[in-house]
């Protein structure tokens, strides 16, 4: 994948982590295309900080910031093309959502190439003259002594740190968080309800992609939440739920949520077929199925391509997730569907245990058996260690289906 992403790109230079530089070597990485490769060691760092500016350019809100490669759980990464203006609208969007002063202090344990992070972590404080306060990696207990070290305000992670956190924090270490917002993946309803009843805070799931830059909805800071919602769209954010030709479907019924703003992408880079099919009508696609009720709060269905046709049924995965997630020995869960000869597909179920949990398959299905549909259960269970991820702890179900 960094090899795609460097020759797709046309990066010259590469700033890399020692650790990726130990692993890799420096050679085999210029040797990917690139003219010049960086290692970010202390004294690299100290360089740096130390050197005078070296290059100034006026630029245009309509310059390319950042070309930002999708994490690629459904294929190759593409490179979503964002403007500075994409950025800063999706920041000042964000800004008009709730309440941010200079004497915030934002938690960044999350990759600052995920543009989760990279918005929200980075752009936003910087907009409010606030502080970020920088782990390089999520480290349980670090990053609970941090919070309450630093006088953490605002936390930002992805649903599985959550889950780590609420085993690992005293009430009283968060008492100072005033938001804590989850992002990156769904937030299993069972995660929020223990969260919010352990530490009373504001705890908010939102919702996003890269091609948006990438926030497009949050439950409200202050104001009614809706646990298992994304929340309703940003300000100047527009949404709605539309059928393949892109036109709205009635309130409460399933369709792709699709996305317009000045938050939305040029196109991906390199890729004119990608980008026209990443549009309809004006609006993003952005590959989710999710419905808006009457108050118009959004709630995620399921990935489109992840959806499990059996005898001609849809079976989302996300509703077998949201069901195991809330059985008492279950840390993870991810569903796919596999092939059938007489069903066409059937869904299989991966499971990892909680710490110092064993569960029986025949649990499972004795469980899942009274809350679904016959042709909606299970055909195949596995138990395992892990589930494989992403950087910023999204479940690649890609590689599940691969196998």
């Amino acid at each position: 994948e960094i090899g795609f992403v460097l020759h797709n790109s046309g990066a010259e230079i590469i700033v890399v982590h020692p650790l990726i530089a130990k692993k890799f070597g420096p050679q085999a990485l210029a040797g990917l295309g690139a003219r010049h490769v960086v290692v970010l060691n202390g004294e690299t760092k100290g360089k740096i900080a130390a050197s005078e500016p070296c290059l100034a350019k006026d630029g245009g809100e309509d310059d390319i910031a950042a070309i930002l490669y999708t994490s690629g759980t459904t294929g190759k990464p593409k490179g979503a093309v964002l403007t500075h203006k994409n950025f800063i609208s999706d920041v000042v969007s964000l800004v008009r959502s709730t309440v941010i002063t200079r004497h915030d202090n934002f938690l960044c344990v999350l990759p600052m190439f995920h543009s989760f992070a990279w918005t929200v972590c980075v752009l936003l404080p910087l907009y409010c003259g606030a502080t970020t306060v920088i782990l390089e990696t999520f480290q349980p207990n670090e990053t609970v002594n941090t919070i309450v070290d630093e006088d953490i305000t605002f936390i930002l992670a992805v649903p599985p740190m959550y889950g780590i956190l609420l085993r690992k924090a005293k009430p009283g270490q968060l008492k100072n968080v005033y938001v804590a917002v989850s992002g990156g993946a769904p937030l299993p309803k069972e995660i929020y309800y223990a969260f919010t009843k352990k530490f009373p805070i504001n705890f908010i799931e939102g919702y996003g992609l890269t091609e948006a830059a990438p926030v497009v909805s949050i439950n409200p800071v202050a104001g009614i939440k809706k646990p298992g919602s994304i929340g309703k769209p940003l300000p100047d954010i527009e949404v709605i739920i539309g059928d393949e030709q892109g036109k709205e479907v009635a309130c409460g019924e399933v369709g792709e949520i699709l996305v317009k703003g000045e938050n939305v992408m040029q196109g991906y880079y390199k890729d004119e077929q990608a980008a026209s099919e990443a549009f309809v009508n004006g609006w993003l696609r952005t590959g989710d199925m999710g419905l808006m009720d009457e108050d118009g709060y959004i709630f995620i269905v399921d990935r489109k391509k992840d959806i499990i046709i059996v005898s001609g049924f849809n079976v989302y995965p996300r509703e077998i997730e949201d069901l195991l997630y809330s059985h008492p020995q279950i840390e993870e869960a991810a569903v796919i569907g596999v092939p059938d000869e007489t069903r066409g597909e059937v869904p299989k179920v991966f499971i990892v245990p909680k710490e110092g949990e064993e569960i029986d398959k025949k649990e499972v299905l004795a469980f899942l058996k009274p809350k679904l549909a016959q042709y909606k259960l299970p055909r195949e269970i596995e138990i395992r260690e892990s589930l494989p991820k992403n950087a910023a702890g999204k479940i690649l179900k890609k590689f599940l289906k691969q196998e």
